[in-house]
């Protein structure tokens, strides 16, 4: 994936006056050694403020995007601070756990230094990432620095995004309504456009050289028992175009979304659905949300930074019935009828994320738009199948109508049950998912749309929504734990 960052980490140690300056640097080298990728390491200890600015220009002279600041004693307040103010990216806080040495001349005492550099940051007002157990030994700070890499990334991938809309959103769709203004305050940038806009720019690459390429690429993805192959041409020819969009349009940003409408006009201009497009560009990286779901967009474009992989956009669309459950997920799984639901879209989740993916056609929009037809025309190309079974996170940031954000994170699985039913659609476990679903998703007004990043992401999301100062963020509580909200006298 080439559209988010690739993170090259640094570390900086950090030592006060008073304190062994060997132990800094020994124990500084032992977490570089203990770290099995690339980290960049400043020879530089930093005593004095001087030495702080001299640390920062040292690793951005050496391309360094997120920072680690190692207190590998006591630590000086001021200068390892003043860090956060130099260095202008993700940077986390971690400090040396004894037992490498004497408690005399072999004592750092980071455990209180570190209480003294948090009390610091907040003077200043800087964020940093400070992981659940910043004081350890070497090896087990070199994990917690594993567990930075897709935080930063995250954060790097937002300061450097560009959102680009093609709307207005459908009529009577409130629900991928927010605004744009805490975008801005994450620094994301956000391009605004018409639905005509995407229709004049497809209609400039009619005829386009690369359509037959793209087609026969498309051809061999989806198989030779494709019975809506007759549509590719135009797939292909929107597929070149928001690609070229995204090209020409990012400015100085280096990476791109895409929150584009899709109904009910798109099919009667453009004759097809975009889903497969959709599917295809998020495959590479390039988050495309339905219905101009801006905040969507942003959702997945996390997801990818923190897990690397394909994601997708689903509604938590409706329950499983009873009849599926007894059959199919009770005895096999143990878990609760109301702890499962079906995600679905009509066809936006990439192949590889599939059983049996193949080609479709919107089956509800073809009731309302050409009914008439035994087959479909303009309701062809979405990507249709089981999501295949795996663990999965379901999350969305999202802004409320007073513009402050709020967040939520769930871990589950996808369950290995056929659906019976049409899009791109799984069978999706949540541990109480009925008390979530009453008491975030209902009643802190989350929209329908929730992404998904497939694998446990849960810690790495949290972290991330932390950082960018979300002061909101929800997770399926356990039963022991009520929510605030929750009726106590409920059985």
């Amino acid at each position: 994936m080439n559209n988010i960052p690739q993170i090259k980490l640094g570390l900086i140690a950090v030592s006060r006056g008073c304190f062994p300056k060997e132990l800094s640097e020994r124990r500084r080298d032992a977490i570089r050694k203990a770290y099995s990728g690339k980290l960049y390491t400043s020879k530089i200890i930093v005593t004095t403020e001087k030495d702080a600015a001299a640390a920062v220009e040292d690793i951005k002279g050496n391309g360094v995007d997120a920072l680690v600041v190692f207190l590998g004693n006591f630590g000086p307040e001021t200068p390892e601070t003043l860090i956060s103010e130099y260095f202008d990216g993700p940077i986390m806080y971690v400090a040396a756990a004894e037992g490498d040495g004497d408690l005399f001349d072999g004592r750092g005492d980071a455990y209180c230094g570190l209480l003294n550099c948090s009390y610091n940051l907040g003077l200043r007002k800087k964020k940093a990432y400070i992981p659940e157990h910043p004081v350890a030994n070497s090896s087990q700070l070199a994990k917690r620095i594993e567990d930075f890499v897709p935080v930063a990334t995250a954060i790097v991938g937002l300061k450097n995004l560009k959102i680009i809309a093609f709307g207005p959103r459908p009529d009577d769709f409130l629900a991928c309504n927010a605004p744009i203004k805490a975008l801005y305050d994450l620094g994301v940038a956000v391009e605004e456009n018409s639905e005509l806009d995407l229709l004049a720019a497809y209609n400039k690459h009619s005829g386009d050289a690369r359509i037959p390429d793209k087609v026969r690429e498309m051809e061999a993805e989806l198989g030779s028992d494709n019975k809506y192959a007759g549509v590719l041409p135009r797939l292909a020819q929107y597929e070149l175009t928001l690609l070229d969009w995204a090209e020409n349009h990012k400015g100085n940003r280096k990476y791109v979304a895409f929150a584009n409408k899709c109904w009910p006009a798109f099919q009667t201009e453009f004759k097809f659905v975009p889903c497969y497009v959709n599917s295809r560009l998020v495959q590479r990286g390039i988050p495309v949300s339905c219905e101009v779901d801006i905040y969507g967009a942003l959702s997945e474009y996390i997801g990818l930074c923190v897990s690397s992989k394909p994601v997708t956009l689903l509604d938590i669309n409706n329950t499983v019935p009873e009849s599926m459950y007894d059959k199919s997920i009770k005895e096999k799984y143990g878990c609760r009828l109301e702890e499962v639901f079906m995600g679905f879209h009509c066809g936006n989740t990439s192949c590889s994320l599939l059983k049996n993916p193949h080609m479709g056609y919107q089956l509800i929009m073809k009731r309302d738009l050409e009914p008439e037809l035994k087959e479909p025309d303009i309701t062809r190309g979405t990507m249709e199948g089981n999501i295949k079974a795996g663990d999965i996170t379901f999350f969305r940031l999202q802004s409320g109508a007073d513009t402050s954000l709020k967040a939520y994170v769930a871990e589950g699985e996808v369950l290995d049950v056929d659906c019976e039913s049409f899009g791109s659609i799984g069978v999706f476990r949540i541990s109480e998912m009925d008390r979530f679903y009453r008491h975030v998703l209902l009643e802190k007004q989350f929209p329908h749309h929730g992404a998904v990043a497939f694998g446990h992401y849960g810690k790495a999301l949290f972290s991330v929504f932390r950082y960018l100062g979300i002061a909101d963020i929800s997770y399926n509580q356990p039963r022991t734990l009520p929510y605030p909200s929750e009726n106590p006298f409920e059985r």
